[in-house]
């Protein structure tokens, strides 16, 4: 069974962004690979806290969240190699279309003072997106959360070309900030 979003882009879009862009083949069409969250801890002695980042994060992902380990010890940063540095979970197929269409729709509406997300692609037409307060997620609840944390949204997409990135983006209805003249 397909996801809304999913069959959205099969039906509209991609038939839109062959002849928007030109493209000869179908299979050339710019399509979303995955959706990576991130959250990076601070306090990486503490095991409760990653823990509970850990659940909040498979919360908000509808998805189990793993751990990130640290590759190399880092003195200044108090970092040992193996030591627990984050959480981050990967999201593709249907669950990758429930989330953008979370994000799109409930999500990034709810923030406040939101004037729409900045249209600064990677270069390689990937797309980072980074929330400072993840309480704007439905999922959470104020009195189960002690601390609020940041997020890093990453969304991977088949295209080298940003333009087609954006393209591909807008037609989805991400809320990118007004161009000014």
């Amino acid at each position: 069974m397909e996801v809304r979003l999913q069959d959205y882009y099969k039906s509209k879009i991609k038939p839109e962004l062959t002849k928007s862009l030109k493209l000869k083949n179908v299979m050339e069409v710019p399509r979303l690979e995955k959706i990576v969250l991130n959250v990076g801890v601070k306090n990486t002695g503490d095991s409760k806290a990653i823990g509970l980042i850990q659940e909040v994060v498979s919360k908000i992902a509808c998805q189990n969240a793993i751990r990130t380990k640290a590759r190399k010890s880092v003195a200044g940063f108090k970092i040992r190699a193996g030591m627990d540095i984050g959480v981050k979970v990967t999201l593709r197929g249907k669950n990758m279309y429930i989330f953008l269409e979370k994000l799109v729709n409930a999500t990034l509406p709810s923030v406040r003072d939101f004037r729409g997300i900045s249209t600064k692609f990677d270069g390689q037409g990937n797309y980072n997106l980074g929330i400072s307060d993840w309480m704007v997620f439905p999922e959470l609840d104020y009195d189960n959360v002690e601390r609020v944390y940041g997020m890093n949204i990453t969304i991977h997409t088949s295209t080298k070309s940003d333009e087609q990135a954006l393209a591909l983006l807008k037609s989805f209805d991400m809320p990118f900030k007004k161009q000014v003249l």
